[in-house]
């Protein structure tokens, strides 16, 4: 541009062209023009002859272009706001300013949003239109940056860059507390199906949305898929936030997690529900914050002994009643308990107390709320357009539309999202079974079969993969988890080896076979002996977690202490009894709050679980029991070591149904062996001599009818030594005294 004069004259008037098109200026207007950056902004003029600049500002009185600190007045072509000035002689492009005048009198000079350019590359769009983009929360969303804009601009101007995946829009505006919430002033470049705008002096903190036409013409809004940070309840707006501030503290915990071997070590996991763990009864019943959590809940589990915590869903949610499962928010934890970096805070203290965290996570359905993504561009976007392959009835929820690239893209990227810039060590799959099957809860006619006419989701199969294989693949020492019913095949193995690529999958199975047996009167409990056993024959065809989750306290179902027969000593016997059992079972272990020290009530998400319980010696005996469960579990090697190799275990008893005993032995890899056995009955068994693998001293190293748990004390006074009478086809034994409902634990020590 050649250089100008500085003058110090009142604003100079350049004499407008009139060559912009009438009809275009009113689709400016009615916030309906579909490429903006093709009109507003310095442009081309329509006469072929030099430049124009040319600004919708409803709220400007006047406006005058700075350029070269000399002012060019703007002539308002429409009453309601559009200004224009025109260059006739320039055909260089020029930096330029825009000063807007208020009716109080009042100046402000600004960037002109329509300087500056595209901020997303080619390459990132290819990728997410291939469903390829790993790191696609740094691609969408709202972003703050700097932009230079124009080549001829010395240094750079901060501000935000929106951008939001909207294909089958007609315009997309970004509106916020920034532009009064007016759709017309801030439409976006649309960049094959991304819509993206840089917006100068934007900031931490602006809340926003983004207002959108469908190709029908109707308008609505929409809160941003990608915002790192939200607001919940009534209001919805997307807040920007910068993600970059926060310094960990937990790099030892980082670095060793690479190499953490899941399957040979304790895994012992404490399910929480934030909005209802703790409240604040003396505050008007107040959720506690995550840095109250981060001291409060941190130091139970560690009292407690469990080595993992595992969220219930705190991605951005609108329904308290929903638990978290009906996501809206996919990027931003829920601002219910504070701010992402205070989010941030608790998983860094958890990691510096040596607990990992595994995060409810739920790509099977999504609320049709409509700020969310229901039809977020006008069209069944996400979702299928088909009820029969897009809603589940059940929930009042959609489905998404897994053979989208971009669809299974937004998916993948959200789990790599949690596991990077939240440090969660690993994420449990929801409803895993209703992603797997097209008739999931359907009756004939309801649903449409795969292209081979079968009733597998072959899209979902792919995308449980995919994300499976990036998840390793990106975040070394994380684990998957899925919640799945059913007799898929494989949900645990290896892809290669044509699973899905689990690292572990709930255990439902055994759960509602435990749970059956155990409601039943001990009386009837020798007619069902096999559904106590039946779990081991399936123990190894999946890496199991065994699971007492919030879903069995719920609903009806009863508290877990509720779910045991007999009076209150029996209920609490035979529920630390059952604690024991499942602390020596096989596979991993999971509690929900509450259960730990034998709630009587069912779990309520709108109130805190019942702490005065503890001052009560009965409950106060279950949860010391599972606190010594819990220590005694990560110190012997034999209870976790082998959980997923049959050489680990060994039924030493499992037919004697009429007295419903049991008797196993768990190993260690190194030989070490532990002796378990659970008297189901309220009957003492005296003097019951069971055979044991190998002569030397049994200590007794746990027993659930201890006096310290609320039980008898009857026992075994430390220990018995092994006999050199065989037994149970063996060689040795020991004869104990098997205390009424009871699991009693004889670690063997070698004399």
């Amino acid at each position: 541009m050649t250089s100008r004069k500085k003058t110090e004259s009142t604003p100079k008037k350049a004499a407008p062209l009139h060559s912009t098109d009438p009809a275009e200026i009113q689709m400016i207007l009615d916030a309906r023009h579909s490429d903006p950056y093709g009109f507003l902004g310095l442009q081309c003029s329509g006469t072929g002859r030099g430049l124009v600049i040319r600004s919708f500002q409803p709220r400007a009185k006047a406006m005058v272009a700075v350029v070269d600190g000399q002012d060019h007045a703007m002539e308002k072509i429409d009453a309601e706001g559009f200004f224009e000035v025109c260059f006739p002689d320039q055909n260089d492009r020029f930096d330029y300013q825009l000063k807007i005048i208020d009716h109080d009198g009042n100046s402000k000079v600004a960037r002109d949003v329509y300087q500056f350019p595209s901020t997303i590359g080619d390459q990132d769009i290819h990728y997410f239109t291939e469903g390829s983009h790993r790191r696609l929360w740094r691609m969408l969303g709202a972003h703050l940056m700097s932009c230079r804009a124009t080549e001829q601009e010395s240094g750079q101007t901060a501000g935000t860059r929106f951008s939001v995946w909207a294909p089958n829009a007609w315009r997309v505006s970004v509106v916020g507390d920034f532009n009064n919430w007016d759709g017309r002033i801030n439409p976006m470049r649309n960049r094959n199906g991304v819509w993206e705008i840089f917006l100068p002096e934007v900031g931490v903190g602006a809340h926003y949305k983004f207002e959108i036409i469908g190709k029908d013409g109707a308008l609505f809004t929409k809160s941003d898929p990608h915002a790192f940070f939200s607001q919940n309840g009534i209001d919805t707006a997307s807040l920007v936030y910068d993600l970059n501030q926060y310094g960990w503290s937990d790099d030892e915990w980082m670095k060793k997690r690479e190499s953490r071997d899941h399957y040979h070590n304790p895994i012992s996991i404490y399910e929480v529900h934030l909005g209802s763990w703790k409240r604040r009864s003396k505050e008007k019943n107040r959720f506690l914050s995550y840095l109250e959590f981060a001291t409060e809940l941190v130091d139970y589990v560690v009292e407690m002994g469990f080595t993992h915590i595992e969220l219930m869903p705190v991605s951005e949610f609108p329904f308290n009643g929903s638990w978290g499962y009906q996501v809206c928010g996919y990027y931003a934890p829920t601002s219910r308990f504070g701010s992402p970096d205070e989010l941030r805070n608790f998983v860094d203290s958890c990691h510096q107390r040596g607990i990992g965290v595994i995060m409810d996570w739920v790509p099977a359905h999504f609320p049709k709320d409509a700020h969310g993504l229901a039809r977020f561009d006008g069209t069944a976007l996400y979702e299928h357009e088909d009820p029969r392959q897009g809603e589940h009835e059940d929930w009042g929820t959609l489905i998404y539309n897994y053979s989208r690239n971009e669809v299974r893209n937004f998916l993948v990227a959200n789990a790599l999202y949690w596991l990077k810039e939240y440090h969660i060590d690993g994420i449990r799959v929801d409803a895993v079974a209703s992603m797997l099957y097209l008739d999931y809860s359907r009756e004939e006619g309801q649903w449409i079969p795969n292209e081979f006419g079968g009733r597998e989701n072959l899209g979902a199969i792919e995308f449980l993969k995919n994300l499976n294989a990036s998840c390793y693949e990106e975040c070394p020492g994380i684990i998957t988890i899925a919640e799945e019913s059913t007799a898929f095949p494989g949900v645990s193995r290896p892809i290669d080896k044509g699973g899905l690529g689990f690292g572990f999958k709930w255990n439902m199975g055994w759960m509602n076979d435990s749970l059956n047996y155990m409601s039943k009167e001990p009386i009837y409990r020798k007619f069902h002996h096999n559904e106590a056993t039946f779990s081991m024959i399936y123990a190894y065809h999946e890496n199991y977690i065994l699971v007492l989750s919030h879903d069995e306290v719920v609903h009806g179902k009863g508290s877990m202490i509720n779910k045991m027969p007999g009076d209150k000593w029996q209920k609490l016997a035979n529920l630390r009894m059952f604690y024991g059992w499942m602390y020596a079972h096989p596979g991993k272990k999971l509690l929900f709050q509450g259960d730990e020290f034998a709630q009587p009530a069912e779990w309520d998400h709108d109130k805190s679980i019942d702490w005065q319980l503890l001052e009560n010696d009965e409950h106060l005996g279950v949860h010391r029991s599972v606190k010594d469960l819990n220590h005694l579990y990560i110190s012997e090697a034999a209870l976790y070591e082998t959980d997923h190799d049959p050489k680990g275990f060994e039924w030493i008893m499992q037919d004697d149904a009429e007295n419903s005993v049991f008797a196993f032995a768990r190993w260690s890899q190194n030989g070490e062996c532990i002796v378990v056995l659970v008297n189901a009955t309220p009957v003492i068994r005296n003097d019951y001599r069971i055979g044991v693998p190998g002569t030397g001293f049994y200590e007794e190293i746990f027993n659930s009818d201890a006096e310290y748990y609320g039980g008898a004390n009857s026992g075994n006074a430390g220990g018995i030594p092994a006999e050199i009478e065989p037994s149970h086809g063996r060689e040795q034994s020991i004869v104990v005294q098997l205390p009424p409902l009871a699991t009693v634990y004889f670690k063997l020590r070698q004399v």
